[in-house]
């Protein structure tokens, strides 16, 4: 914990478990603004492309998923036009799997800066997640041009977008929080976990609807928190009727407490990362 009187840093023991600091995060903003701006930079200063890789990757995703799934396997898409469909879910999901790639081992990556100098440690996962937002906005607009193509109109609903964004951001934060910590000890996280998020995105509805799901499991199907998120996403982009409003309260939920649960476990563990980073 730290406090600051007149420029000069106070170190001081944490209160307790419930002692999250947040305060120290917001006063340390700057670093957080450099720490995104760093990813970025990193990510495609040298790259051909760019930033055009932001949109690139998730626009050939849905075109091979509208050919695999859309036309060969001929799978529902609840009447919509599949590749607006899909693209519906790649958006949210392909956010989430890069900011949860990118929190959980930000850590072990930033292990120096974390030896060298004091900072909130909440900060790194708070970066990592929030720089795919950059990305995200640059795809948003490749969509909404694919949704007016085939004809697919807005609605109000596109008003409640931010607020799912919002959950996306605190679902791929929560998980940051949860292998963020577990990475540092053990550095198995950071090799299973593109395996992990495979598994997550068949076992979450982005390429096929939530109606195919047995009816008798869907209120557990829908704690994945990244359901929420999705048919959240389709009832925003897509003004979708068969978007299960009933699935996207069990999903906001589970993110809201893996989030909560999340801050504490960090807390938690943060003391212990400079010995064993």
């Amino acid at each position: 914990m730290s406090q600051s009187h007149d420029n000069v840093i106070v170190l001081r023991p944490a209160g307790g478990l419930l002692d999250l600091d947040l305060v120290a995060v917001w006063r340390y903003r700057e670093l957080l603004y450099v720490l995104v701006l760093r990813d970025l930079q990193i990510r495609y200063k040298q790259a051909a492309l760019g930033i055009a890789w932001a949109v690139l990757q998730p626009t050939l995703a849905v075109l091979i998923f509208a050919i695999v799934f859309g036309h060969f396997a001929n799978l529902p898409s609840d009447g919509l036009p599949y590749p607006a469909f899909a693209f519906a879910a790649v958006l949210p999901w392909t956010y989430f799997s890069e900011a949860v790639r990118r929190s959980a081992t930000g850590l072990v990556s930033d292990s120096e800066l974390i030896r060298k100098v004091y900072f909130p440690r909440l900060i790194i996962p708070i970066a990592a997640a929030l720089a795919p937002l950059v990305e995200f906005a640059c795809t948003l607009p490749v969509v909404l041009l694919l949704l007016a193509w085939y004809g697919v109109s807005l609605s109000w609903h596109m008003l409640l977008l931010p607020f799912f964004v919002l959950i996306a951001f605190l679902a791929a934060l929560a998980m940051g929080l949860w292998l963020g910590p577990m990475n540092v000890r053990f550095r198995d996280v950071g090799h299973t976990l593109p395996f992990v998020l495979q598994v997550w995105m068949y076992a979450s509805p982005v390429v096929y609807p939530l109606s195919i799901v047995p009816e008798r499991w869907q209120l557990l199907y829908s704690l994945n928190p990244m359901v929420g998120v999705i048919e959240g996403f389709r009832w925003s982009l897509l003004s979708s009727d068969s978007a299960s409003i009933w699935a996207i309260g069990p999903g906001i939920a589970a993110a809201l407490v893996l989030f909560a649960a999340g801050l504490l476990f960090f807390r938690r563990m943060e003391r212990f990362f400079a010995d064993v980073i």
